[in-house]
């Protein structure tokens, strides 16, 4: 059995561990457990380091178990955040359910008969059965007031200048450790995990465990995951780096780990990838000889777009990226499909024509200065033309070039190239 939690550490992946978890996951299999909140119908990239610890305790031989906050999700977890978020009916929590275990099956396998098969529970299925008398009288009377204010989550709310804490998220600690209660019971879960916010929240379920079942049960945190630079880790411009390629292209979700900074990719490749330590080390000192590469970088972006995504989009991702550098042809365009096209040139400017332009061809002068403003005159585009700086879709034009709607990409579009780094979309819809 591989040691789990020299696993995490050498990858840097322990914030916090309770003393006796190291000896106990060296003496027996044993099942642990994430929570995730189902707030939305996809994961994001803040979600896979607690994906990846799961991950790595399946490949070392113990049982994964990922609980989805079903009920949880309808309070809102007040652990680093200042406000109260809003709650979701049960109809769009078990949508986001399936299709998060949908996601998770990349990562974990859910379907072999082995012993430590991952588990996919709702503590909606539980928690619903409860009344409120019934829940401060049985689990309620066993934690103190006192004991539930000393954690951090709380104390960092009261004395904080937000709006406080409802007396629902108070109880949230409660609810997060009744469900470390059941799943002890339910399947012999031992061990919660989750990142170093999370420590009061699965320390409250060891003490429930250790007062109502006279059991003994363990935790580990990992840290939370930031930038070199301070800035939040997975946020971008555009929001959030999710994993459902309708929310994140595959090929911006590979953009964002080819664009880390070699401070970031170091950490990353240890904590999102399963390179062992030898191939990551090696790789570090290769990168270092040659930064300019982003060896570091490359392994990342598709060692994870691999994992989430596919081999295929991996691929279609690094040709894509290789047209802004000038190295992609007519046919690697042609084969991107219309939201990678939009994600490569997103923020270009765009032109609007009208298909009847092209129905009968159109000269390239008067679609570049007339029916656009892509050169501000005919002259200007024929200058630049017989220096070879004018493309369309890739390829070079001479002032005799028609352009036709046989040119078209994914139905609408034209790539028009000026200079090396000058690109513009040509929209071909009626307006």
């Amino acid at each position: 059995m591989i040691n789990f939690v020299e696993e995490l550490r050498w990858r840097g992946m322990i914030h916090d561990v309770m003393p006796g978890t190291e000896e106990l996951m060296l003496k027996e299999m044993v099942t642990a457990y994430v929570g995730i909140d189902p707030t939305a119908d996809s994961l994001h990239i803040g979600h896979l380091v607690g994906v990846m610890m799961l991950r790595h305790l399946q490949r070392c031989g113990h049982r994964p178990v990922v609980l989805v906050g079903g009920a949880t999700g309808m309070i809102g977890d007040p652990s680093g955040k200042s406000q109260e978020r809003n709650l979701l009916d049960e109809p769009t929590l078990r949508h986001n359910q399936e299709c998060l275990k949908n996601q998770l099956a990349h990562f974990l396998d859910f379907a072999s008969e082995i012993p430590n098969k991952a588990l996919m529970v709702n503590n909606y299925d539980w928690m619903k059965e409860f009344s409120f008398l019934g829940f401060i009288r049985d689990v309620g009377k066993h934690i103190t007031v006192n004991y539930m204010m000393a954690k951090d989550s709380v104390k960092k709310r009261l004395s904080g200048d937000g709006e406080g804490m409802s007396f629902t998220e108070f109880t949230y600690q409660l609810v997060q450790g009744y469900d470390f209660l059941q799943l002890y019971r339910e399947h012999n879960c031992k061990l919660q995990m989750g990142g170093s916010d999370q420590w009061g929240n699965i320390t409250t379920g060891t003490e429930l465990i250790r007062r109502i079942a006279g059991g003994e049960a363990y935790a580990l945190t990992c840290p939370l995951i930031t930038k070199a630079d301070g800035g939040k880790f997975g946020k971008t411009e555009q929001g959030n780096i999710w994993l459902d390629p309708e929310r994140t292209t595959p090929y911006q979700f590979y953009q964002f780990w080819i664009n880390v900074s070699d401070a970031d990719a170091s950490r990353y490749i240890r904590i999102f990838t399963l390179r062992d330590r030898q191939e990551i080390e090696a790789l570090e000192a290769e990168h270092a000889q040659a930064p300019h590469l982003r060896l570091l970088q490359k392994a990342l972006a598709h060692d994870l777009t691999c994992d989430v995504h596919s081999e295929a989009d991996y691929n279609s991702a690094v040709e894509a990226s290789e047209i802004l550098f000038g190295k992609g042809t007519t046919e690697t365009l042609r084969r991107l499909d219309e939201k990678t096209l939009l994600s490569v040139f997103d923020g270009v400017p765009r032109f609007n024509v009208a298909p009847a332009v092209l129905s009968d061809g159109c000269n390239v002068l008067d679609l570049l200065a007339t029916h656009t403003t892509i050169f501000p005159s005919k002259g200007e585009a024929r200058r630049t033309m017989k220096d070879g700086g004018v493309m369309i879709n890739r390829e070079k034009v001479t002032e005799e070039t028609v352009i036709t709607t046989q040119n078209i990409l994914n139905n609408r579009y034209l790539l028009a190239q000026r200079g090396k780094k000058n690109y513009y979309l040509v929209v071909v819809a009626d307006e």
